[in-house]
């Protein structure tokens, strides 16, 4: 069975020269990958951050999304962010370090902007609907001992 690599692991191959007489070779798709992410912090509309491959240069990413896209670019920034440190759960020392990512950070031109949808449609979660139901619970029976702080030595049913 052959060893996988997975695709941001991957190298991209160098495109062959092209030398006079030989056939012209196309290039339909990039090898390259992008992969949009939601900012952490507020950002205005016309900023998007990518997560890019490695060896992707600014001037990838602007040609990327220009002519594969048609999306108007006016600067591109990039930054190699390091991969976080995992600790041992159970001994102190660090178990491994996650692999390092590239971010691309893009404004985009015009009047084109993007704002990030809301798959949920304001819907809470089981977990978030479960999260309020214990702060309501914990919120109510921190009353009930300030209500009855001298009586906490008691049963709740015999109080």
């Amino acid at each position: 069975m052959a060893h996988r690599l997975p695709l941001w692991k991957q190298s991209i191959p160098k495109f062959p020269v092209y030398w006079q007489g030989n056939p012209q070779r196309y290039l339909f798709l990039p090898q390259f990958w992008m992969k949009m992410v939601k900012p952490k912090g507020k950002v205005p509309p016309n900023r998007v951050h990518f997560i890019v491959h490695p060896q992707m240069s600014k001037i990838d990413i602007r040609n990327y999304l220009e002519k594969i896209y048609k999306v108007p670019v006016v600067s591109v920034s990039t930054r190699t962010h390091e991969g976080e440190v995992k600790k041992h759960p159970e001994k102190r020392y660090d178990a491994f370090r996650e692999d390092a990512y590239k971010m691309a950070y893009v404004q985009l031109g015009g009047d084109h902007t993007f704002e990030f949808p809301d798959i949920f449609d304001g819907k809470k979660t089981n977990i978030e609907k479960e999260i309020e139901e214990f702060q309501n619970l914990k919120k109510k029976q921190s009353l009930d001992e300030q209500k009855n702080w001298s009586k906490l030595s008691l049963p709740p049913w015999f109080r």
